[in-house]
């Protein structure tokens, strides 16, 4: 058992491992992982499920290819070298990333799970103590799990494990119906699985706009088998794989994918026990600065970032947080405030989406519906949707009529996370909707040209520009 003091201690590796830069050097710094090296986003969430994303997009262009007179069929999926292939990059870049901060002089790794003290120190499970002048917790989140029969079997999986399958599934039940199930429905059917998805409520993703969330819903029944108002009420060993009992029903799967959200890991890290306040959800509170919250005050050199303390559960508000956690331990003189910019977000199931800003629903409420502008412009309505034979896709902006000022936009349909972003930047650079589409050249004949005719299509005020 041993005690240290050290400059900075961060709980997590994810996004808190970039906190670690060159003002470190001649300081002493400890950092903390008791799962794998590197995150969340990069081991078992974004990077990965977007490497079989693609894949599953490749076999779903023969969908696409029909339409276009072009006969193509999918010979097979080779899931163990598709998994192989993604894995054997993910586990060398977490692998490399570890080592390489064991090597640093300055850096103590501590591969073990730890929980907070008082006074900004934390306790590895081996009983080595840390006490640091600045402490930084983004110690993540992880998959909430349901309490129902059978939720421990082997065939129950969550996003954690379910991609480093043996073999792909014949059969898939996935319960939850946010954007991680969403994803991985659109995943694993589109390479073949027979996937059923099990929604507690009336629709998949209901926190959508309703214009957007509708088109979505038909879309996505078109594709894999929905069940709305259905739960699971246990899960139960079978010959091969699982039943799921569903009251007076009863479905049969090689495995089953629970995906009904994520949880912050507070509970972990003992932060109510450590006195540190805390959301009805249970991530940590922090002010504008990031600063962790006891009493309602800040903790003087205690800084919180990513799910931890995010309400959005994302890698880019997670990264742009510890830019500024960065700049306020090394600058604790001049603390920046978080700006609070429009978040953005996408989904990449299919049809793959993209959102920021406010609803429809929510713009008329927050601007009244006599001040609100809409224009929802069709893939298909534009020259390379043509191309396409594109027939679903949606682009949606919202502006308030007064001032042209873009309140939000929601897209579905193909490249939906790259479209989106003229739309980001208007938003969170103040460019009025007339100027970010008069004041600048869109190549025709793009995809892109179906944002330039939704936010021509907006009734707002002329910024002088053509």
């Amino acid at each position: 058992m041993t005690s240290h003091n050290v400059d900075l201690a961060i709980i997590g590796s994810g996004s808190g491992n970039s906190l670690i830069t060159n003002y470190w050097d001649d300081k002493k710094v400890a950092i903390a992982e008791g799962s794998t090296f590197g995150g969340t986003c990069l081991n078992v969430g974004c990077i990965p499920t977007k490497m079989f994303v693609r894949p599953a997009h490749l076999a779903r262009g023969v969908e696409e290819a029909a339409r276009l007179g072009v006969k193509m069929s999918v010979e097979n999926v080779d899931w163990p070298a598709m998994r192989d292939r993604i894995f054997g990059r993910i586990d060398a870049i977490s692998s490399g990333g570890e080592d390489y901060r064991e090597r640093l002089e300055n850096v103590e790794l501590i591969s073990q799970y730890v929980t907070l003290g008082q006074d900004n120190t934390l306790t590895a499970q081996d009983g080595t103590t840390i006490s640091a002048k600045q402490l930084v917790i983004a110690a993540g989140s992880r998959p909430s799990m349901p309490n129902i029969e059978g939720i421990e079997l082997d065939a129950v999986h969550t996003s954690d494990s379910v991609m480093r399958l043996d073999k792909l599934p014949e059969s898939l039940v996935i319960i939850g119906g946010g954007y991680i199930a969403c994803e991985f429905a659109a995943m694993f059917s589109g390479l073949g699985t027979k996937v059923t998805q099990l929604v507690r409520s009336g629709a998949l993703m209901r926190q959508l706009d309703t214009e957007i969330s509708d088109a979505y819903n038909k879309e996505a029944a078109a594709h894999w088998t929905v069940r709305y108002h259905t739960e699971a009420k246990a899960l139960r060993q079978a010959d091969s794989g699982l039943d799921v009992v569903l009251g007076d029903e009863t479905l049969s799967a090689d495995a089953v994918l629970v995906a009904i959200g994520r949880i912050p890991n507070t509970d972990k890290i003992g932060a109510e026990k450590a006195g540190l306040d805390l959301h009805q959800d249970g991530r940590l509170k922090v002010d504008e600065y990031q600063r962790v919250l006891r009493a309602g005050k800040p903790v003087t050199g205690l800084y919180a970032l990513g799910d931890i303390s995010s309400a959005a559960q994302l890698k880019h508000v997670a990264n742009y947080e510890a830019r500024l956690v960065a700049y306020n331990l090394e600058h604790p003189e001049s603390l920046r405030k978080n700006s609070n910019r429009a978040v953005p977000a996408a989904v990449f199931t299919h049809p793959e989406i993209a959102i920021i800003g406010l609803t429809e629903e929510e713009a008329r409420e927050q601007l009244g519906a006599e001040n609100l502008t809409v224009k929802t412009q069709k893939f298909g309505d534009t020259a390379y949707g043509w191309a396409m034979e594109e027939q679903t896709g949606l682009f949606k902006v919202l502006a308030d009529k007064r001032t042209g000022k873009l309140v939000g936009a929601h897209a579905m349909g193909p490249e939906s996370s790259n479209l989106i972003q003229p739309v980001i930047m208007a938003m969170n650079l103040d460019i009025d909707a007339h100027t970010a589409a008069t004041g600048q050249y869109w190549i025709h004949p793009a995809l892109m040209e179906v944002v330039e005719n939704a936010l021509l299509g907006l009734d707002v005020p002329d910024s002088g520009l053509l």
